[in-house]
């Protein structure tokens, strides 16, 4: 055996999944990515069924192949399984896959968290699918607009099961989002600064972002419906007060970026794709990069074009058209330079390549779609058409698909260490684009003709019949090009050629983990002084699994991976990785259970599953920063750089910081829902004085405020190297944050809020509970932190903890004293005004 491949076997006994039933504890990225995009093509392919079941009831005029109630059941279906359990999460699985391996890293920094998304995803998955199975599927459209979804008019569970099945799925989007944020920003090799990143790192450093920011907004629409439904909080009910316009406007907060959500990425494999097939850099790095950053901020000011037509002012709607026609901007800067890179390189046709010309033919016309669309005046006349149904499809089945299943050819033998076969997937493209086109370009004209979306018949002689036909026709088109690209696939790992390493001769380090790669990606970890390594220092490929590099000692039999400055890439700490743990499973699988217990009404069941969870939670982050399994001390440290245990800037602190992003953006829809309800809603009513007490909310306030302030001041100390009465400053700090939530649960419980009858006070009881749930896990977490210190886990030498959960007490504290402004004294200023 030589001296490569004993390091090798030392490294795959650290970092191997468990054999049998054990892989399904695997927290390691490779893993996590794979089933995420497996899953998520598993869901495509019903979505795809979905969509042809659709176009065989359109195909000929007057036709009863399916109902109209099992139509729009299927109808809402394929919206709902293509937009939440295809494009996101596939695309993330395929971020999750790649990114580490494009930074240079050995696995993403929260492996658990990643295993934890997943199985969120596949359980979310399968309670939404399990609806269309059981008979009790939404018929309500995938958008799930109020009043169609409320009890009135949806009163089966099909809505309880959508509301419930896709807030599981968005937890795992989220969580997804906030761990890429993180090791992109924090566990780059050394030397890889920002200006130095992979393209495709900035395309998903901006969309991870967009998730954090996007994605709380329907959590949020989606709670407050589900509470109406089955505890009749009227928050969308115009007589009590509500307003059903609400839903559209958070749901379009999300919906919106969410198009940016799944262009952003796949456009990054296009960037990816294009410099090693033009065999030249691409044109204009900085520029694009300006360019995604520039589509995701402005992304977040579009979402009220979806909503020109439901009597918004005419100021906004001239807002919200602008800002439409905007958005090209950045996006025309990308495809100059795609272009530019194609001009100025020699392009090799290869099979990703071809997928790559598809996807600028389509996406170039949906574009031109959205800039009319974005002219209140057509959109009037067209925006209940099928003229929307073409541009969508355009945008994202061409804008995401055609580059997705050029990735899929293009590190298909990154995956497998095999090559596909040019023959089938040419087929597969020629089929899949020309079906494209011929099913959703007819849709245009059909749209143009007057053609209602959403509608499951249609009477004969309205100038539709053949237009529909053909179109159908081509839906079985790409039905064929796909069954063709899935056999190719599914054939080239038994019959395709061996790839050897890096085949397309590129330039990113994903190349350098061997294929298919090994679960440690890296046996050293390479010191980068270029954009593009492989090009410029092609002998990584054999020097990185030699050993040559940094952090190769693997005695210890810790999973390690280096942590750098987020800006200028520096080496600063060894993170240290979790190992296999069932605790992601039995998380999920405790969620999912509260899931169900809610369709059932079961609450009692609910309530002590919930605590169930909460203790596996909990024992999850007993086993993190100083704790022996996490960071054993001894002799065999790390000698590039202290572990990140003993540091005060490790990856918890940013992982918490980018965690409440995300909630602070659901307490901002919260807000948002509050003022918009106060401003436009017409039976909304606000009392003569407070419900809830000022007094006891003045001194709750006061004693959450006394808490964080002594919390802080024991982080400064530590900070400083001094750890005396350390615990006891912790139980100090749980003491008066207890006094303080008892104050808050006690003025909840006697406020006279009528949560069935009025909007105003349903509101103000999500509050309330939106404060006692981060005040309780404020106080659980320090008294924990008192008990640590206690056990040696947390000291001067290993002050790692106390700084991640100072974030946590500020934010309670900002958003409890911005809620007592806005929601309480506010209403009382306004009425005395």
């Amino acid at each position: 055996m030589t001296e490569q491949e004993a390091l090798h076997q030392r490294f795959n006994k650290v970092w191997r999944n468990l054999p049998g039933w054990g892989s399904l504890a695997a927290v390691n990225h490779t893993s996590v990515g794979r089933r995420f995009m497996l899953t998520g093509a598993i869901f495509f392919l019903i979505g795809g069924l979905l969509a042809l079941l659709i176009r065989m009831q359109l195909a000929l005029p007057a036709q009863e192949f399916l109902n109209p109630d099992v139509y729009s059941q299927v109808f809402t279906m394929h919206g709902t399984v293509m937009m939440f359990l295809f494009a996101i999460p596939i695309l993330e699985g395929a971020a999750i896959y790649l990114i580490p391996k494009m930074i240079g890293a050995r696995d993403l920094i929260f492996p658990r968290l990643g295993a934890l998304g997943y199985y969120c995803y596949l359980f979310g998955g399968i309670i939404v699918i399990s609806s269309l199975l059981l008979g009790m599927a939404p018929s309500s459209g995938w958008f799930m607009y109020t009043p169609l979804s409320s009890t009135e008019f949806s009163p089966g569970p099909g809505s309880d099961f959508w509301l419930l099945g896709i807030t599981f799925v968005e937890i795992s989007s989220v969580s997804a989002g906030i761990e890429l944020v993180v090791a992109i920003l924090r566990s780059r090799t050394p030397g890889m600064t920002l200006s130095k990143m992979p393209i495709f790192c900035w395309y998903i450093l901006v969309t991870a972002l967009m998730i954090v920011f996007g994605f709380p907004p329907l959590i949020l629409a989606s709670i407050l419906l589900e509470l109406e439904r089955a505890a009749g909080m009227p928050f969308f009910d115009v007589a009590a007060g509500g307003d059903p316009v609400l839903w559209q406007h958070l749901f379009w907060l999300f919906g919106h970026p969410e198009v940016y959500i799944i262009f952003l990425p796949a456009a990054g494999i296009v960037s990816t794709i294009l410099p090693v097939f033009t065999g030249r850099p691409l044109v204009g790095y900085r520029w694009v990069v300006m360019a995604v950053i520039l589509t995701g901020f402005i992304s977040f000011g579009l979402w009220a074009h979806h909503m020109f037509t439901v009597g918004i002012p005419q100021l906004a709607q001239a807002f919200f058209s602008m800002a439409s026609m905007l958005v090209a901007i950045p996006t025309a800067i990308q495809v100059f330079a795609w272009l530019a890179t194609l001009w100025a390189g020699r392009v090799v046709y290869s099979l990703p390549m071809l997928w790559v010309f598809g996807f600028l033919f389509v996406f170039v016309l949906g574009g031109l779609t959205g800039v009319m669309l974005a002219m209140v005046p057509f959109n009037w006349q067209v925006h209940d058409t099928h003229f929307v149904v073409a541009h969508l499809h355009y945008v994202l089945v061409g804008g995401m698909l055609f580059p997705l299943i050029g990735g899929l050819y293009y590190w298909l033998p990154h995956f497998s260490g095999r090559m596909p076969s040019e023959r089938l997937g040419r087929w597969g493209f020629g089929l899949v684009f020309v079906g494209f086109n011929a099913t959703f370009f007819l849709m245009h004209l059909t749209g143009l003709l007057g053609m209602p979306r959403r509608v499951d018949t249609y009477e004969t002689g309205l100038g539709w019949d053949w237009l529909n036909l053909l179109s159908s026709v081509g839906s079985f088109v790409i039905a064929m090009g796909v069954a063709i690209i899935i056999i190719d696939v599914l054939l080239h790992f038994r019959f395709g050629r061996k790839a050897g390493n890096n085949p397309w001769k590129a330039d990113t380090l994903e190349w350098t983990t061997g294929t298919p790669p090994t679960m440690y990606n890296f046996a050293s970890l390479p010191e980068i002084k270029s954009r593009h390594p492989l090009w410029d220092n092609p002998e990584l490929l054999q020097s990185i699994p030699a050993g040559e590099h940094g952090l190769t000692q693997i005695e210890h039999g810790r999973r390690e991976t280096f942590g750098t400055d987020a800006i200028t890439g520096k080496l600063k700490e060894v993170m240290l990785l979790p190992t296999n743990s069932w605790l992601p499973l039995l998380v999920a699988s405790s969620l999912a259970v509260v899931c169900i217990s809610l369709l059932t009404r079961s609450y009692l069941a609910a309530v002590v599953i919930t605590i169930v969870a909460a203790i596996f939670l909990f024992r999850w982050s007993w086993e993190n920063g100083g704790h022996p399994l996490a960071a054993p001390l001894g002799d065999k440290e790390p000698v590039e750089a202290p572990l990140q245990s003993r540091t005060l800037d490790g990856s918890g602190l940013w992982g918490m910081v980018i965690t409440l992003l995300a909630d602070g953006a659901l307490f901002l829809a919260l807000l948002f829902g509050w003022l918009y309800l106060w401003a436009v809603a017409p039976n909304w009513t606000l009392p003569d004085e407070s419900l809830v007490s000022l007094p006891v909310m003045a001194w709750s306030g006061a004693f959450l405020t006394f808490a964080t302030w002594w919390y802080c001041r024991a982080v400064k100390q530590l900070k400083a190297g001094d750890d005396t009465g350390l615990q006891t400053r912790f139980w100090v700090v749980t003491a008066a944050g207890a006094i303080h939530l008892v104050l808050l649960v006690g003025v909840t419980l006697d406020s006279p809020l009528a949560i069935t009858e009025l909007a105003h006070d349903a509101v103000l009881l999500v509050m309330l509970m939106f404060l006692i749930f981060h005040s309780s896990i404020s106080v659980i977490a320090t008294a924990l932190q008192a008990l640590r210190v206690r056990y040696g886990y947390v000291s001067k030498e290993l002050p790692y903890e106390p700084v991640v959960l100072q974030p946590l007490w500020l934010f309670s504290l900002a958003t409890f004293w911005c809620s007592v402004a806005s929601f309480l004294l506010l209403p009382i200023a306004w009425g005395a005004a």
